[in-house]
C-alpha cells in the first residue's frame, strides 16, 4: 500500500469514526422518571408519539417520591414525570434543586381508604390513620380530612401541615405516616389510609371504592420536570408537545375511566 492511499484510508477511518460517534450521541435516549403505575404507562405512550417528532426516550421507574428529583438534579434523568408542583417547589426548597416545572401533565385526586368502614364517619374514636410522610402529601391529606369536618388545623398551615398542627381532633385520629408506596399495604392493618392514585392503581384498589376524595379543582396537578439549565432546549419543547397531545387526553380517557384526568 503507497503513502497516498495510507492517507486517503485514515481520513477515511476518521470520518468513519467521526460519523459513527454522531449518531451515537443523537441516539442517545433521554432518560425520564417516573413512578410505577400510571405515570409509567403513560409514558409508555407520549414514547411513541415522541419517536414521531425524532426523539428516543428511556422510562425509568421509581417506587418512591424522593429519588426521581435526586436522580434528575444528579444528572442521572433528563426530565421526570410524577409529581404535582407543591411538591416540587418545597423539594426545591429544602434539597436546593435548580429543577424547574416546564408544563403540565395529569390529575390524581387522592382517595380515602378502608377495608374497615364504608364512611368517615363510621370511624371509631381513636381509629388508626395512614397518610403520607413526605411533607406535600401528607399536608393535602390532613387538608382534606379538615375539609371533611374530621380535624382542625392551625390558621394558615396549608400544604405544610403535619399532625402536629391539629388544633382540633373530636374522634382523636391517631396518624400512621408512611412512605406513600407503602400505603395500600397498610389497609389491612389500619382503619383508614389515604392512598395517591397511582399507588391505588398499581395496588388495584379501584378509586371509586374510595370511602372519600379529593375535590376536583385541586392545586395538585402533576407537571414535566427538567434542570434549569435544559428547560428551553427543543427536546424539551417536543416531549412536552408529545404528552400533552390529544393521542395521549384520549389514552388517559380511555385507560383510567375517570380516575386520573388530563391536566393539559
Amino acid at each position: 500500500m503507497n503513502k497516498r492511499t495510507l492517507i486517503q484510508s485514515a481520513l477515511a477511518l476518521a470520518l468513519a469514526t467521526s460519523f459513527s460517534t454522531g449518531v451515537l450521541a443523537q441516539d442517545k435516549p433521554i432518560k425520564i422518571g417516573v413512578t410505577a403505575g400510571p405515570h409509567a404507562q403513560i409514558f409508555e405512550q407520549v414514547k411513541k408519539i415522541a419517536a414521531k417528532d425524532g426523539l428516543n426516550i428511556q422510562v425509568v421507574e421509581f417506587s418512591d417520591y424522593i429519588q426521581p428529583n435526586a436522580a434528575l438534579a444528579s444528572g442521572d434523568l433528563d426530565a421526570n414525570s410524577y409529581q404535582h408542583k407543591p411538591f416540587l417547589d418545597l423539594q426545591v426548597q429544602d434539597r436546593g434543586y435548580k429543577i424547574v416545572s416546564v408544563g403540565y401533565t395529569v390529575n390524581f385526586p387522592i382517595g380515602l381508604y378502608s377495608k374497615k368502614v364504608k364512611s368517615l364517619a363510621e370511624l371509631k374514636e381513636g381509629a388508626r390513620f395512614g397518610i403520607p410522610n413526605d411533607p406535600t402529601n401528607g399536608g393535602r391529606v390532613l387538608l382534606v380530612l379538615q375539609d371533611k369536618g374530621l380535624i382542625k388545623l392551625k390558621p394558615g398551615v396549608g400544604l405544610k401541615a403535619t399532625p402536629l398542627d391539629v388544633i382540633e381532633n373530636p374522634k382523636k385520629l391517631k396518624f400512621v405516616e408512611l412512605e406513600a408506596a407503602q400505603l395500600p399495604r397498610s389497609l389491612d392493618d389500619l382503619d383508614a389510609s389515604a392512598v395517591n392514585t397511582n399507588f391505588a392503581l398499581s395496588a388495584g384498589l379501584n378509586p371509586k371504592d374510595a370511602i372519600a376524595q379529593e375535590g376536583a379543582k385541586s392545586p395538585y396537578v402533576n407537571i414535566l420536570a427538567v434542570r434549569a439549565a435544559d428547560k428551553d432546549k427543543p427536546w424539551v419543547a417536543k416531549l412536552l408537545k408529545a404528552y400533552q397531545s390529544e393521542e395521549i387526553r384520549k389514552f388517559i380517557q380511555t385507560e383510567f375511566k375517570g380516575s386520573v384526568q388530563a391536566g393539559f
